[in-house]
Formats: C-alpha cells, sequence, structure tokens
C-alpha cells in the first residue's frame, strides 16, 4: 500500500517526537541529519532509539529514520543506534546513486542479524537528486537489484548548494529548470525501477490551499505521496494523495464499458475511445481507493 505521507520530526526533541504519534502521518521520519546540530547527534540518536523500542510495533504510523550521508562521521553511529525491531525504513540522504543504497544495504543485512529482525525488512527511501552527480545515475537504480529500495524522492535544497546556484526558484516564483528537470527524472526512474515515487516538501506550512493545489498536480503526474515538514500538512497531503469521488466514479464506468463488450480492445464512453492504457489506469484508481477506505 503506498504512503502517502512523510512527516520529518527532528530526532533531539523529546517533545516533537510525543507529538508526532497522534499527528496521522502514514510515516514518520526521524530526523538525524539536518534538524540536529552536529553536538546534538548523540541526544538524537539516543532519544530515537528509544522512541522506536517504545512506539516503532505500537503506532499506526511507521518509523523511519533519515540518518547522516554517506562518508560523514556520524552515519555508522546513527545505524547501529536506530536498527532494531519497530524500525520499518532508513532515508539516505545525499546518495550518488545506487551504489550507495546497495552500501546501505549491505550495512543492514549485518545490523539486521544482531537485532533480530527478519532479513530485507528495513526499506529504503533515497534523496536522489542531492549531489550533482545524482542526476546523471538515476537511470540506474532500474537496474540494480536493490531489494529493500521501497522509493525515490528528490529535494532541492541541497542540490542548489551542492551547484553553487544563489536560488532554485524562476522569476515566477515556481521551481528553476535545473529542479524541474530532476524532479521529472526521480519519477521516471522510480516508476523505471519499480518503487515508489515521492515529491518533495512544500515548504510554506502555512499555505494549505497551496499545499493541496501542489498535491493535487503531484499526483496527477504519478507521485505517489509527499513529504511533510509540519504536522498541520500532513491531513492535507493524506486527502490529496487518494482518488478524488469524481475519479472513481468514472473509473468505474470505464470498467463496466469493457465488462460490456467482452473481447473489446477499445470502447467508447462520452464521445471518447478508451483503450486498455485506460482501463489499466481505472484499475489502478480503484484500487487505490479501496486501500484508502481499508486505512
Amino acid at each position: 500500500m503506498p504512503l502517502r505521507s512523510f512527516l520529518f520530526v527532528p530526532g533531539d526533541s523529546e517533545k516533537k517526537l510525543s507529538k508526532s504519534r497522534d499527528v496521522g502521518a502514514d510515516a514518520l521520519i526521524i530526523d538525524l541529519e539536518d534538524a540536529v546540530m552536529p553536538d546534538r547527534k548523540p541526544i538524537a540518536r539516543d532519544l530515537t532509539g528509544r522512541f522506536i523500542d517504545a512506539e516503532g510495533q505500537r503506532i499506526p504510523s511507521q518509523v523511519w529514520v533519515r540518518i547522516n550521508p554517506l562518508g560523514s562521521e556520524f552515519v555508522l553511529e546513527d545505524l547501529n543506534a536506530v536498527v532494531r525491531p519497530g524500525l520499518r525504513g532508513l532515508v539516505v540522504p545525499k546518495a550518488d546513486g545506487p551504489a550507495d543504497l546497495l552500501r546501505v544495504s549491505h550495512y543492514l543485512d549485518v545490523l539486521e542479524s544482531r537485532a533480530g529482525i527478519a532479513p530485507g525488512m528495513v526499506r529504503l527511501l533515497s534523496v536522489a537528486t542531492e549531489t550533482a552527480r545524482s542526476a546523471f545515475t538515476l537511470g540506474d537504480y532500474a537496474t540494480a537489484g536493490l531489494s529493500r529500495l521501497f522509493g525515490l524522492t528528490w529535494g532541492a535544497e541541497d542540490l542548489s548548494t551542492a551547484i553553487g546556484a544563489s536560488t532554485n526558484r524562476g522569476p515566477d516564483g515556481e521551481w528553476a529548470l535545473t529542479y524541474r528537470m530532476v524532479r521529472s527524472q526521480c519519477l521516471l526512474a522510480a516508476r523505471a525501477a519499480g518503487v515508489e515515487p515521492i515529491d518533495t516538501l512544500y515548504a510554506n506550512f502555512k499555505d494549505p490551499e497551496g499545499l493541496a493545489k501542489s498535491c493535487q498536480m503531484a499526483r496527477s503526474e504519478g507521485f505517489t505521496g509527499r513529504l511533510a515538514i509540519h504536522p498541520d500538512q500532513v491531513s492535507v497531503i493524506n486527502s490529496e494523495f487518494v482518488p478524488s469521488a469524481d475519479e472513481v466514479a468514472h473509473a468505474k464506468r470505464v470498467i463496466e464499458a469493457f465488462a460490456a463488450t467482452p473481447g473489446a480492445g477499445t470502447v467508447s464512453l462520452d464521445g471518447f475511445m478508451v483503450d486498455q492504457p485506460h482501463l489499466t489506469q481505472a484499475r489502478r484508481v480503484i484500487a487505490l481507493h479501496e486501500q484508502s477506505v481499508r486505512r
């Protein structure tokens, strides 16, 4: 079942960790990276480990952790602290490509065994566009054989820093060309790899209308979920990343039209010809709707 909302929670804030239990996010991403200053990372690891022990197998939200980047002095300490029963996944930032995810996967093979976790249970979400090199390796995820890979997401802020950009926005306030390009590449790479494409943050957490519109566009393009920076964004994301009533009604009519003419490759509906790709999409809409009802 696709995860719609991924809420970032600073790993060094006991108060925010406690509040996150009841927000309703499909997944919590406890952050050990950008939200935590270096001198507080040991505190964050300790609080995160205790939260996973206490809540990881109790609360409805899946518990994920964003570790520090590979090559940093913190990453092995992060992994040793958080790989324990109740952890559902790791978010790997600043990945240059699938080789980085494979390296983390090898670490997990050992750490899962040590923790008594079934092999392969901890999944991986790659923040796949935060370095200049990463844009040239996105297509490689499709053939990398990463069995732990849950999905790909993208980020703009770290990429701006990596390439020396003064802004990631155009004069109209929308993403500049470079960022639109890697966003599209991320979507295509995820679909090619058969994993979930997750859209990036909507920074203005005081603009629920703008967030809803942006989520509607993202879902229409093919993204299945979104990162959230504030608890108030979760309910908007959850409601927008499910099919609307009109979409469900139309999908049912497409399926019924094909059922009424068995063996037909195309059928007429409302003056338009619809064919097998439309039927496939209609079935996908119904499946997503049924999953959302069962949540």
